[in-house]
């Protein structure tokens, strides 16, 4: 008896899963928009009454605009510092000889990973609040504290692009026609990453906007990041905090657009005909 061929379409049960699953996303984000937009919330379902005054208020606050800010800033500054550092020990680990030294370099990098970041905050508190390395507080050591958090997430992006485009055989064929090592890295495998580079530094920056129990930990008072003051605003007004709530929300779907419209390009790119 021959097995019946699968049809591709999905069942109605796998429907109704997935129609639920979209429900459990949804419907938390939709109360959050309604509640910016809603004048008072209160013991209720749905918010009362309909106004703008919670966006007016979070645009003229001072201290949500600085936080705003600060997390721009960390936010660049640690998808600089991933790609500096990315790059080069994507290419090590990727080409490493031997395959133990492969195997160490990848628990190494994918260790934040596996550690909850609360784990990682308590031991930044105990090695920069000491006297012989007074920096907790200091705005470039969040800045190093994302890299650590984000790092893994771009090296294994890099990573799979360099063994699925064998770079590996290129460099052999440019090495054999005498390219030395940095012409062969500057000339070769940057051009050739720089999809897979760009996409990953997106994910850092998503990552890195809405990183908050490792930043909390550490974050001095001047260099607070916009999650942190977000939660704060929740002990208060509920409108305010849907309002500022809606803008993070913004700023992750913007990089998850910027994302997918580099991946398609990546993709386009490859299959063009040359």
């Amino acid at each position: 008896m021959s097995a019946m061929p699968l049809s591709g379409k999905p069942t109605g049960a796998s429907s109704a899963v997935l129609v639920l699953y979209a429900a459990y996303l949804a419907i938390p984000i939709g109360l959050i928009i309604l509640g910016s937009f809603g004048n008072s919330w209160s013991n209720t379902l749905l918010p009362v009454g309909v106004t703008d005054r919670w966006y007016l208020q979070l645009w003229t606050n001072g201290t949500f605009v600085k936080a705003f800010w600060t997390s721009l800033w960390v936010c660049v500054a640690t998808v600089v510092a991933a790609a500096l550092l990315g790059l080069p020990l994507a290419y090590a680990i990727a080409n490493a000889r031997s395959g133990p030294l492969s195997l160490i370099g990848r628990v190494l990098y994918l260790s934040p990973v596996a550690a909850p970041a609360v784990v990682l905050g308590f031991g930044y508190l105990l090695a920069f609040s000491s006297e012989t390395l007074p920096f907790l507080g200091a705005g470039w050591l969040t800045v190093a504290a994302h890299v650590v958090i984000c790092l893994p997430y771009l090296l294994q992006t890099l990573i799979a692009d360099l063994r699925l485009q064998g770079m590996a055989e290129l460099e052999q064929a440019a090495e054999s026609l005498g390219a030395p090592f940095h012409r062969r890295f500057l000339d070769i495998v940057v051009p050739g990453m720089t999809h897979s580079l760009a996409s990953g530094s997106i994910l850092v920056a998503a990552l890195s906007i809405g990183e908050f129990q490792l930043t909390n930990l550490i974050a001095g008072f001047l260099h607070r990041t916009y999650p942190i003051v977000l939660l704060q605003a929740f002990y208060g007004a509920t409108g305010f905090a849907c309002a500022a709530t809606v803008v993070l929300l913004l700023l992750a779907v913007l990089s998850a657009i910027a994302g997918a419209a580099v991946g398609r390009g990546a993709a386009t790119g490859r299959m063009a005909p040359a």
